[in-house]
C-alpha cells in the first residue's frame, strides 16, 4: 500500500504536469497578430520533363512565370537568359510555394532596386572577415538590376521529410538531379536559339542559388555536399525557417543519423585538405559557398531559433543566422508557413537576390567575402545584434569628415571608403540662419523649423553624462543632420584633418515605427510620432570635440515632399549608470501574482537598461508603460476633467511612444515600439548544452521621453511561460520520459535480485521520486554529469543554476506525464480483465443454447487449419511466431509495424496475468470464508457457482493444479501480479518506442502506392534489438539474470545496472536534445537480453539449474 507521502508526491507531480500542459495548450491556440502584408501575384507553373530513368521519377521540376497572360511553354524554356534560383519546399510543401519570392522578384527586377535611405549599414565583424578593402566595404547598388532571376522549384508530392530519414535522402537526390537538369536546360536553350539564327550574349550560368524553406533548407545544405553532386554548381544558400543543428521532431533514428552525417561532412568541408604529414593540398571543397539562414523568430512553433542556427556548421566567415525580427525593412516574427508570403520579408529578400549579381557578368560575384558583404548589408539591421551597444561599432567606420567654410554645410565632400549626404539633397542658402544654444541635456525638436541647435560637450556632458542619445523621426540628411566641431567659429578649408569638423549623420540607425498617428488635417499633429530611427555617440566618438549640432531641415525644402503629420527628435545626454533597473528573479516569480513596479520622474534618463535575471524566453513579461504626467501645469479644464485629459491626449502630443530593444545571445534582436502594453518575448535557448552564460538572463533598452512621468510595471505570464517551456524542451522531455520507465524497471530488477516482491511499474516511479537519494541519483547525478566533458574539454559551462532548476523541472513534468500514462493504461487493464471475466460468464449461459452448439459447428470446420504441423509449431512456440513476424515487418515493411506487434504481445500477456491474479484473488477470498467455518451450506453453493462463472480456460487464465491451500493460491496470486508488473514496464517503453516511430509511419502510409523502399538498416536494428528485449526477455527470470563473473560487495551485478546505465545515457540523449539517441540504449538492452537468454538455454540443455539470483518462488511464471 503506498503512503500517504507517496500519494501526495504523485499527485501533486500530476497536477504540476496537468497544468503546464494545459496552460501552454491554451497560449499556444492564442491567435498570433504578425503584422505581415500579404502577398499577391498572377502565378503560372511551366514543368520541366524529367527522364523515365531517374530514380525519382515520382518527383518534378518547374519553372515560374509571371504574368496574367497565356504563354507558350516550350517558347518560354527556349527564351530563359536569367540567373537560376531553385526552391526547395520544407515538410509536406507544395512547389507552388515559390509564388509570393518568384513574383515580387519579378517587380523588384522591373521596378528597381529600393530606394536608398542615408541611415547606418551593416558590415561584417572581424570574425566575419571584414575588412577595409573598398571592394566590400563601398560596395552600393546601382540604380537598376541588370539581370533577372529566373526561379524554379521542385515539386516533392508534399512528402513529410521531417518525419523520415528516408524521405530526405530522396529529396536530395532529386533536388542534385534538379542543379544538373537546370543547368542543362539553359545550355539546350541557347543551343535551340543558335539554331533559330538568334545572337546569344549571355554567357551559360556557372552556379545555382538555392533557396529552401522548413526542411528544404536542410535538404539543399545535404545537396550541396553529395557526392553526385558537380563541382561549384552551388555557392549560395538562402534558407527560410529551417532546421540545421537536428530535425525539429528528432525522434527517429535514421533522420538524426543523417542530419549529424550532414553536418560532419559540412564541419569538414571548411577545412583545407591535406595529406597525414600534414601537407597541403587543396583548398577547402566548401570555401566558395555562402549560408545565410533566416528565422522566423518567437511565432515560429515548428521550428525553434537554437534549431536554425548555423553555429558549429557553417564558420562566422561563409554564413550567419538573422531573425526576421532584427531584419531590415521587416522587424516581424512570424509563423513557420507566413515566411513564405509575409511581404516585408519577401520584398526585401528578392531585392538582396538581385543584388548578389554582378552586373559586368550576369553571375553571382565569385568572391564568397562580397556575397557575404552584401548579404549582411542587405539582410542586417545596423544594430548590434547582442547587448554590446555602447561603442559597438568603430567610429571611424561610422564617421565622415568634411572641412566647412563660413559656417555653411558642403555636400559631396568625403573621405575613401566612406560617404557623405549627396549633393542631391540639397537646403535652402538661408535655412540654417537661425541658431539655438542648448542650456540643459535635454534638448527636442517638436517641428521642422530649419534651425540649427548647439550642444556643448564639455558643458553638457559632465557629471557623469558621458553618452548621447537621439532618437527621431527624422530622415537623416533630407531632415536632420549632424556635426561634431573642434570649435565655434569660421573654419577653414586649409586646418588639419585633426581640426576638421566631422559629420556624423550616416551614423543614424533605423529602428521600426510603430503605426504613424492619423492627421485631422494636413500637416496637423494629433499626437507625438513613433521614432524612426536612434542615434548614440560614446565619449570615444565626441573625443576631441567641443561642441555637438543638430541641424534641421525647414518644412518647405524636403525633396518636395509632404511633411510628416509630426516631427520629432529627442536627444540628451545621460549617465548610463543611472539608467540601470534590475528585475531579481524573486521580483519576477512574484509578479505573476504582484506586478512589479518602476516609477519615473520627468527629466529621467532617456535609456533604461532592464536586467532580467531570467531569460524572456523561458519567461515572458508583460511590460506597459503608462503616462503618469508631462509637465503640463494647467490645461484650462476644471480640476476634475484635467486629469484624464492631460494623461491622454495632452501626454500623446508632448510624449513619443516608448521603444523596447530586447537583445538575446540565440536568436539576436528584437524590437517592440509603441510600447504601451506588450509581452516582451525573446526566442532565447537558455539552460541548454551549448549555451552561454548570457542566455541565462536578457537585457532591455527601453527608450522613453524624459519630459514625462511614467509608471512602467512588470508581469510574468504563466500562459507564455508554459507554453516557451514546452515549445523549447519538448525533446528533453521525450529523452527523459523514456529515462524514468528504464528507472522503474532498475527498480524492479533489483528488487527481483534481491528476493523481494516486484513492485508495481508505478509504484517503482514514485520510488524514484523519494527525497533525498533516490531523486538524486536519478534526477540530479546525470545533469552535473554532463558538466564532465566541458570541463575536460575546456568548453564553456552553461548557466549551471538554471541549467540544473531547469533539468530537474523537465524531469518532474515527464514524471507527471509517465505516471498519468501508467494509471490510465491500468485503469484500461483492469475493465477489460473484469469485462474478461463477465463475458465468460455470459459465454457459459449459452453452452446449452442451439445457437452456442451451431457456432460450435462453425468453428470446428476450421479446426483442421490448426491441426497443420506448421501451425501446431507456431501455436506451441508462441514466442518464435511473434519474433518472426515483427523482425520481418521491421526489416522490410516499416519499424513501426513490428512494434505493433510486440505491443499486442505484451498486451496480451498483462492482460492474461491480471485475469489469472483476479480469479485467483477471488477464489482466494472464498476459500478463507471457508476456513472460517462461517455458513459452510451457503459457501459450498457459493463457491460451485462462483466456480462456474469465474472459470478461465487454460490458454487465457492459466492456473496451477494444486491450489487446495490458501498460502498456494496467495503464492500464486502474487506470481501473476509479479508478471503483470513487469509486463506493463516492457509495455509502457516499448509503447513510447513505437510512438516515436509514429510520425515516420504516417509519412510512410503518405506514400502508400508512390512506390517503396526499404527501411533504414540502422533504424530495422534498433528495431530488432527493441524486439529482442520484448521476447527475449518474456518472463521476469528470463530477463532479470545477472552477470555471475560480476560481483560488488558480494552481490552479483544484474539487469538492474544494466537499465541504470540506459536511464542515465535516455536522459543524457534528452539534454542534448536528441531523444532518438534513446534507441540505442533500448537495442543494445534487446541484445544483452538476448545473449542472456541464449546463456540460459545452452545451461538447460546441459542440464545444469539455472538459478539466476536464488529466487525463492516455486511456481511457475
Amino acid at each position: 500500500m503506498w503512503s500517504v507521502r507517496a500519494k501526495c508526491r504523485a499527485g501533486l507531480l500530476v497536477v504540476l504536469s496537468a497544468w503546464i500542459g494545459l496552460a501552454a495548450l491554451y497560449g499556444l491556440l492564442k491567435p498570433i497578430s504578425n503584422g505581415c502584408i500579404m502577398t499577391y501575384m498572377y502565378p503560372t507553373y511551366i514543368p520541366i520533363a524529367t527522364p523515365a530513368n531517374v530514380s525519382s521519377a515520382k518527383y518534378g521540376l518547374f519553372l515560374y512565370h509571371e504574368g496574367w497572360k497565356k504563354i507558350d511553354f516550350n517558347d518560354h524554356v527556349k527564351k530563359i537568359n536569367g540567373v537560376p534560383v531553385l526552391f526547395v519546399p520544407g515538410n509536406g510543401g507544395s512547389y507552388k510555394q515559390v509564388r509570393s519570392l518568384a513574383a515580387e522578384s519579378d517587380r523588384a527586377y522591373q521596378g528597381g532596386p529600393l530606394e536608398y535611405a542615408f541611415y547606418q549599414d551593416a558590415f561584417l565583424t572581424l570574425e566575419e572577415g571584414g575588412s577595409k578593402s573598398s571592394d566590400i566595404d563601398s560596395f552600393k547598388v546601382s540604380n537598376h538590376y541588370a539581370h533577372k532571376l529566373d526561379w524554379f522549384a521542385v515539386d516533392l508530392e508534399g512528402e513529410h521529410s521531417a518525419m523520415d530519414g528516408r524521405i530526405v535522402e530522396e529529396h536530395t537526390e532529386y533536388v542534385v538531379y534538379a542543379i544538373h537538369k537546370i543547368m542543362d536546360q539553359y545550355r539546350e536553350s541557347q543551343d535551340a536559339r543558335s539554331k533559330e539564327g538568334a545572337e546569344s550574349s549571355r554567357i551559360l550560368p556557372r552556379s545555382v542559388i538555392l533557396v529552401g524553406h522548413s526542411m528544404g533548407g536542410f535538404v539543399a545544405r545535404a545537396a550541396m555536399v553529395h557526392p553526385h553532386l558537380r563541382k561549384g554548381a552551388v555557392e549560395t544558400i538562402l534558407t527560410l525557417s529551417s532546421p540545421h543543428q537536428s530535425p525539429p521532431v528528432a525522434l527517429q533514428p535514421s533522420l538524426g543519423q543523417y542530419f549529424s552525417l550532414v553536418n560532419s561532412k559540412w564541419r569538414n568541408g571548411y577545412d583545407p585538405e591535406t595529406t597525414r604529414t600534414g601537407r597541403w593540398i587543396s583548398e577547402p571543397s566548401l570555401s566558395h559557398v555562402v549560408v545565410v539562414s533566416i528565422s522566423g523568430g518567437i511565432n515560429d512553433y515548428q521550428v525553434r531559433s537554437k534549431l536554425e542556427s548555423l553555429d558549429g556548421i557553417v564558420p562566422a566567415t561563409h554564413g550567419f543566422m538573422i531573425g526576421s525580427t532584427g531584419m531590415r525593412n521587416v522587424w516581424l516574427s512570424m509563423e513557420h508557413q507566413a515566411i513564405l508570403w509575409c511581404n516585408q520579408l519577401v520584398v526585401q529578400v528578392s531585392h538582396t537576390l538581385l543584388s548578389l549579381i554582378d552586373s559586368e557578368t550576369g553571375q553571382p560575384f565569385s568572391s564568397s567575402q562580397k556575397r557575404l558583404a552584401i548579404l549582411s548589408k542587405m539582410l542586417r539591421s545596423a544594430i548590434p545584434q547582442s547587448f554590446n551597444w555602447m561603442g559597438h561599432i568603430e567610429s571611424s567606420k561610422r564617421s565622415t569628415q568634411l572641412f566647412f567654410e563660413d559656417e555653411k554645410i558642403a555636400s559631396g565632400s568625403s573621405l575613401p571608403g566612406f560617404s557623405s549626404c549627396p549633393p542631391s539633397v540639397h537646403w535652402s542658402e538661408d535655412g540654417l540662419e537661425r541658431d539655438l544654444y542648448i542650456q540643459s541635456p535635454t534638448v527636442t525638436v517638436l517641428a521642422m523649423d530649419g534651425r540649427r541647435r548647439w550642444l556643448d560637450i564639455q558643458k553638457l556632458g559632465a557629471n557623469g553624462k558621458r553618452q548621447f542619445m537621439l532618437v527621431t523621426n527624422l530622415v537623416p540628411c533630407s531632415g536632420i543632420r549632424l556635426h561634431l566641431w573642434p570649435e565655434k567659429g569660421k573654419i577653414k578649408s586649409g586646418l588639419p584633418l585633426s581640426k576638421g569638423i566631422l559629420e556624423v549623420t550616416s551614423k543614424m540607425v533605423q529602428i521600426p515605427a510603430g503605426p504613424t498617428p492619423m492627421q485631422i488635417e494636413p500637416g496637423s499633429q494629433t499626437e507625438q510620432a513613433p521614432p524612426t530611427s536612434m542615434f548614440q555617440l560614446v565619449p570615444e566618438d565626441m573625443h576631441g570635440f567641443r561642441f555637438l549640432t543638430m541641424s534641421v531641415a525647414p518644412r518647405p525644402t524636403v525633396s518636395g515632399r509632404p511633411p510628416p503629420a509630426a516631427s520629432m527628435a529627442v536627444g540628451q545626454f545621460f549617465d548610463p549608470e543611472e539608467g540601470k533597473r534590475r528585475f531579481s528573479p524573486g521580483s519576477l516569480l512574484r509578479s505573476f501574482y504582484s506586478p512589479q513596479e518602476i516609477s519615473l520622474k520627468e527629466n529621467h534618463p532617456l535609456v533604461l537598461n532592464l536586467s532580467f535575471s531570467i531569460s524572456l524566453g523561458l519567461l515572458p513579461v508583460t511590460l506597459t508603460a503608462r503616462t503618469t504626467g508631462c509637465g503640463i501645469q494647467n490645461s484650462g479644464l476644471p480640476v476634475e476633467e484635467a486629469g484624464d485629459l492631460e494623461n491622454s491626449r495632452l501626454c500623446k502630443l508632448r510624449c513619443f511612444p516608448p521603444v523596447a530593444l530586447a537583445w538575446d545571445s540565440s536568436s539576436g534582436l528584437h524590437i517592440t515600439p509603441n510600447l504601451y502594453s506588450d509581452t516582451i518575448m525573446v526566442d532565447s535557448s537558455p539552460a541548454f548544452w551549448g549555451t552561454t552564460q548570457e542566455s541565462d538572463s536578457t537585457t532591455v533598452l527601453l527608450l522613453v521621453d524624459p519630459h514625462c512621468s511614467l509608471k512602467i510595471t512588470a508581469t510574468a505570464s504563466g500562459t507564455d511561460a508554459a507554453s516557451r517551456f514546452l515549445l523549447q524542451h519538448s525533446s528533453q522531455i521525450i529523452g527523459f520520459s523514456l529515462a524514468v520507465i528504464f528507472f522503474a524497471m532498475m527498480q524492479q530488477a533489483h528488487a527481483w535480485e534481491c528476493d523481494m516482491p516486484l513492485p508495481s511499474l508505478l509504484a517503482a516511479v514514485e520510488s524514484n521520486l523519494r527525497m533525498p537519494i533516490p531523486f538524486v541519483l536519478v534526477a540530479v547525478v546525470p545533469a552535473v554529469a554532463s558538466f564532465v566533458p566541458s570541463i575536460l574539454l575546456s568548453r564553456p559551462l552553461p548557466p549551471v543554476f538554471s541549467f540544473l532548476i531547469v533539468s530537474v523541472i523537465c524531469y518532474a513534468f515527464a514524471n507527471g506525464t509517465m505516471i498519468v500514462l501508467i494509471l490510465f493504461s491500468q485503469l484500461v487493464f483492469y475493465l477489460a480483465a473484469n469485462a474478461h471475466a463477465f463475458a465468460k460468464l455470459w459465454w457459459q449461459g449459452w453452452e446449452d443454447n442451439f445457437k452456442f452448439t451451431f457456432i460450435c459447428g462453425v468453428l470446428d470446420l476450421f479446426s483442421s487449419f490448426f491441426s497443420l504441423k506448421a501451425v501446431r509449431f507456431l501455436i506451441g512456440n508462441p514466442t518464435l511466431a511473434i519474433s518472426l513476424v515483427a523482425i520481418i515487418l521491421v526489416c522490410f515493411i516499416h519499424p513501426a509495424l513490428g512494434l505493433l506487434v510486440l505491443l499486442l504481445s505484451h498486451t496480451f500477456a498483462c492482460h492474461t496475468a491480471l485475469c489469472s491474479f483476479l480469479a485467483a484473488s477471488f477464489r482466494s477470498h472464498a476459500r478463507r470464508k471457508e476456513f472460517l467455518g462461517s455458513n459452510t451450506k451457503n459457501n459450498e453453493q457459493y463457491e460451485l457457482s462462483k466456480d462456474r462463472s469465474i472459470d478461465i480456460s487454460n490458454s487465457s487464465l492459466p492456473l496451477e493444479n494444486n491450489l487446495d491451500s490458501p498460502n498456494s493460491t496467495s503464492s500464486y496470486e502474487d506470481t501473476q501480479i509479479e508478471i503483470f508488473n513487469y509486463r506493463h514496464g516492457m509495455l509502457t517503453l516499448h509503447l513510447l518506442a513505437a510512438l516515436m516511430f509514429l510520425p515516420s509511419l504516417a509519412a510512410w502510409l503518405q506514400r502508400i502506392g508512390m512506390g517503396q523502399s526499404l527501411p533504414w538498416f540502422w533504424d530495422s536494428v534498433l528495431c530488432v534489438g527493441v524486439i529482442l528485449h520484448g521476447l527475449c526477455g518474456s518472463k521476469p527470470e528470463f530477463n532479470f539474470l545477472s552477470f555471475t563473473f560480476l560481483r560488488v560487495k558480494g552481490w552479483p551485478v544484474g539487469m538492474s545496472l544494466v537499465y541504470l546505465i540506459a536511464g542515465y545515457y535516455c536522459y543524457l540523449s534528452g539534454l542534448a536534445l536528441a531523444p532518438y539517441r534513446a534507441f540505442y540504449a533500448m537495442g543494445t538492452v534487446g541484445f544483452i537480453s538476448f545473449v542472456l537468454r541464449t546463456v540460459e538455454g545452452r545451461n538447460r540443455t546441459k542440464g545444469e539449474v539455472y538459478i539466476s539470483n536464488g529466487r525463492k518462488h516455486s511456481h511457475r511464471h
